[in-house]
C-alpha cells in the first residue's frame, strides 16, 4: 500500500537503523526525513519541516525522545510512534503520556513497523472525518465542539489531544451504554490494538483530570469489562 506524498521524520542515532527505515519507507512510497539525534530533528522542525508522522527514538544522547516528543507536543498534533530498546510497562507509559501515539520496542520487524506507521495513518485521516461529522455534544457545564476540536468547561476551553479528542467523541456518542475495552480499543485505535489496555487506561486518566471540573457527565469503570460516560444531573 503506498501513501503518495505522506512524509516522515524518522529520529534514531542508530545509523544502519536509520537507514533501514528510510530506504523501507521510501520503498512503499513515502518521502523521509533523518535526524541523528534530537536536537537536529528539533531544528528541522523549527526550520519549517511539517511532517504527517514522526517515528523517534527515545534514548538519544543530548536532547532524548522524550524532551523531543515532550515541545512537539506543545505547538504540533503530528502523530508520534516512538521506538525503545526497553521494554518496560512504566516507560511505555511515560511516553505514551507524553504524547507519543504508539510504542514500538526494538528489536522489530519490518512488517510490525509498517503495520503501525499505517494504523496510525488510517486513524489519523478517520478522525478528521468522523470528528468533521460529529455534532457538538453538550450537557451540564460540557461543550464540545468536535469539527473544530475544541472543548469547553463551564466556559474555559480545554485544550485536549487528538487522541483525547477521539475518545471522548466515541464516548460521548454512546453515552450512558458500557463499550467494553476492545471495543473503545477498536472505535478509536483500530483493530490491530483490540487487547492493548494500557493505551486506554492512560488515555481514560487523562481525560478525567482535564474533565475534573465537569459538572453533568461522568466517566465510569467497569473493572474487567470497560467504560461509560454517564450523563447526570448537572
Amino acid at each position: 500500500m503506498r501513501h503518495k506524498k505522506t512524509e516522515v521524520l524518522v529520529v534514531d542515532d542508530d545509523r544502519s537503523l536509520l537507514k533501514f527505515i528510510r530506504v523501507n519507507l521510501q520503498a512503499r512510497g513515502f518521502e523521509v526525513l533523518t535526524a541523528r539525534d534530537g536536537a537536529e530533528a528539533l531544528s528541522l522542525l523549527a526550520n519549517g519541516a511539517m511532517p504527517g508522522l514522526i517515528i523517534l527514538d527515545l534514548m538519544m544522547p543530548g536532547v532524548d525522545g522524550s524532551e523531543v516528543c515532550r515541545q512537539v507536543r506543545a505547538v504540533s498534533e503530528v502523530p508520534i510512534i516512538v521506538l525503545s530498546a526497553i521494554d518496560d510497562e512504566e516507560r511505555k507509559v511515560e511516553a505514551l503520556d507524553i504524547g507519543a501515539d504508539d510504542y514500538l520496542t526494538k528489536p522489530f520487524g519490518l512488517q510490525e513497523l509498517l503495520a503501525r506507521v499505517r494504523a496510525v495513518l488510517r486513524r489519523v485521516a478517520s478522525s478528521q472525518e468522523a470528528n468533521a461529522a460529529e455534532p457538538p455534544f453538550r450537557h451540564g457545564n460540557v461543550e464540545a465542539d468536535f469539527a473544530s476540536r475544541r472543548l469547553w468547561v463551564d466556559g474555559e476551553e480545554i485544550h485536549l489531544t487528538p487522541l483525547e479528542f477521539d475518545l471522548l467523541r466515541v464516548l460521548t456518542r454512546h453515552a450512558d451504554k458500557v463499550l467494553t475495552h476492545d471495543m473503545l480499543l477498536a472505535l478509536v485505535w483500530g483493530d490491530a490494538y483490540r487487547g492493548s489496555n494500557q493505551y486506554l487506561h492512560i488515555y481514560i486518566g487523562r481525560l478525567r483530570q482535564k474533565l475534573a471540573n465537569a459538572r453533568g457527565i461522568e466517566i465510569v469503570n467497569y473493572p474487567g469489562v470497560g467504560y461509560l460516560l454517564q450523563r447526570t444531573d448537572s
